[in-house]
């Protein structure tokens, strides 16, 4: 009987000292499996709502999804940190700007310096359920800009947009 009660005690403590490496082991499985996730779902906003977008953060930590401007389909990413939407050149092409039109005469500050930009303004840029009016633009050349940046003259016409847990909500 004692050894049946010593074996049972000796059990239960071997067990219980190894459940901190069990989490550790099923977190690191957790986290594998979503840094792994494929980059699809992130590029395909989710209307959850009429009036609401959800876009799912992209392996790179980045929230990128395709937008319509002026009816286009535009692949960006959004960018909390740019001031204004930023596209270069033949994106702006795409959207009907004539590129002899462009009067580059802005200096613009980027993370690569400073540059020079011509303004524009979307009639208007979409993504899911959201549809947004008279959004400030900066066209930037196709050396300077290689991807379209949706920043703050599209985001803060929102009524509001928060990232949590990997996911950004949009709200009109």
């Amino acid at each position: 009987m004692f050894a049946r009660t010593l074996f049972t005690v000796l059990t239960l403590a071997l067990s219980a000292s190894q459940w901190p490496m069990i989490a550790e082991k099923v977190q690191a499985m957790l986290a594998e499996r979503e840094a792994t996730a494929p980059e699809e779902v992130a590029a395909k906003p989710s209307a959850a709502h009429a009036g609401q977008t959800v876009l799912t953060m992209g392996p790179g930590g980045h929230y990128t999804g395709t937008f319509k401007m002026n009816g286009k389909p535009v692949d960006a990413m959004v960018d909390t940190g740019a001031s204004t939407v930023a596209i270069n050149v033949s994106t702006a092409r795409r959207l009907g700007f004539s590129p002899a039109a462009l009067d580059f005469r802005y200096n613009v500050n980027t993370a690569n310096g400073s540059i020079k930009a011509a303004h524009v303004v979307l009639d208007r840029v979409e993504i899911g359920s959201i549809r947004v009016r008279d959004v400030d633009a900066f066209v930037l050349s196709d050396q300077a800009l290689s991807s379209t940046l949706v920043g703050m003259s599209f985001m803060s016409k929102l009524k509001s947009y928060t990232a949590e847990k990997r996911i950004l909500r949009m709200i009109q």
